[in-house]
């Protein structure tokens, strides 16, 4: 009697069905992730996701938190303390630190299983962002604005630069609030559409004037930051650099870039940022501004800057071109807010370099 013959099942093959994919589509898909830290998970997946991910075109690094220029991994910012109120010491904390975590275990993809970042503490965004050759559209984004204003106080700017300051305009407030519902504003006595006299009695120029010249300072400071890594990535064609608070963004464009690289970046007598251009300026007020949402704004002030002399470092702009650059610079109410001010009177002012 023959013993009956056992049947056994084919053994199941686990197929990879990322293997199945063409890199083009990974890498597409990998350029939706964006943000460095979720890459450089990524890349810790295979020796194939490690290839694709220093391929990607669209990067955006959050810095969680700074140190000193001359600290060291120790010397950092406690981020839930207030903010400095002193511009000036808070800039030369601006060295950036902890965003390459993600990447310490990421192996050199030629095989050496070298890391590709043997100095896990103090790594600055342009040292991690070298592992990326093609990068074209890049945003980073700092913990927290430059500029120390006082509660309920609203300031924001925007700037465009090439090798210096090209464009910046400034929205500020003395106080946003929330309207009741119902409630009517009667207009003050002193709003005739020119500046009130109270506006240079009360301090309220003089404060215009130190926001202006913070917010340029705060622009410079991180412009002169960019400049290694626009160095070593030649294919940049956008980028921007702002903050969690929303309060400034800097930005760059493909001619920007491209005349950064070709033009000597000017440093300023303190060295730890760009020179600022002599400039004129149009400041427009008005005491009171109703916004959508409920939102008012008291002491509403837009600032519009442009160097004093365009030669060509970034050519001349048209004054369409200037409008559509300050109407554009913000969004929901304040873009509301920049539009009803542009139909206020002008005031001229000019500022020397510095």
């Amino acid at each position: 009697m023959h013993p009956k013959a056992r049947i056994h099942a084919d053994p199941v093959v686990e197929v990879d069905q990322f293997d199945c994919l063409p890199d083009s589509l990974v890498l597409l898909i990998l350029n939706k992730v964006e943000d460095v830290r979720s890459l450089g998970r990524c890349s810790g997946v295979s020796k194939r996701f490690c290839g694709l991910v220093s391929l990607v075109h669209d990067v955006y690094v959050k810095i969680d938190r700074v140190v000193a220029v001359d600290g060291d991994a120790e010397d950092t910012l406690n981020l839930s303390s207030p903010k400095p109120r002193n511009i000036f010491s808070h800039f030369l904390k601006l060295m950036l630190f902890t965003i390459i975590k993600p990447f310490h275990n990421m192996r050199n993809p030629n095989g050496t299983g070298r890391s590709l970042f043997p100095q896990l503490s103090q790594h600055s965004p342009a040292q991690v962002l070298r592992n990326f050759t093609h990068i074209r559209n890049l945003r980073i984004e700092l913990p927290s604005g430059d500029v120390g204003t006082e509660e309920g106080v609203l300031l924001k700017w925007r700037a465009e630069y090439g090798s210096t300051l090209q464009n910046c305009v400034i929205l500020g407030g003395t106080r946003v609030d929330r309207k009741p519902v119902g409630a009517e504003h009667e207009p003050s006595l002193e709003d005739n559409g020119s500046m009130p006299e109270s506006f240079y009695t009360n301090g309220g120029l003089k404060l215009r004037v130190v926001w202006t010249i913070s917010s340029l300072i705060a622009a410079s400071t991180r412009h002169y930051l960019l400049r290694s890594i626009i160095k070593d990535h030649p294919t940049l064609m956008s980028l921007v650099l702002t903050d969690a608070d929303g309060q400034g963004t800097l930005c760059m464009g493909t001619g920007q870039l491209k005349e950064f690289r070709e033009n000597q970046l000017s440093a300023s007598a303190c060295s730890n940022r760009t020179q600022v251009p002599a400039c004129n300026m149009k400041l427009k007020y008005a005491p009171y501004l109703e916004l959508p949402g409920g939102m008012a704004l008291q002491g509403a002030t837009l600032v519009t800057i442009k160097p004093s002399t365009e030669g060509s470092y970034g050519g001349h702009t048209s004054r369409k071109e200037t409008d559509a650059f300050v109407s554009g610079a913000f969004d929901g109410p304040f873009k509301v807010a920049v539009k009803a001010l542009m139909k206020r009177r002008t005031y001229l002012l000019e500022m020397n370099g510095f």
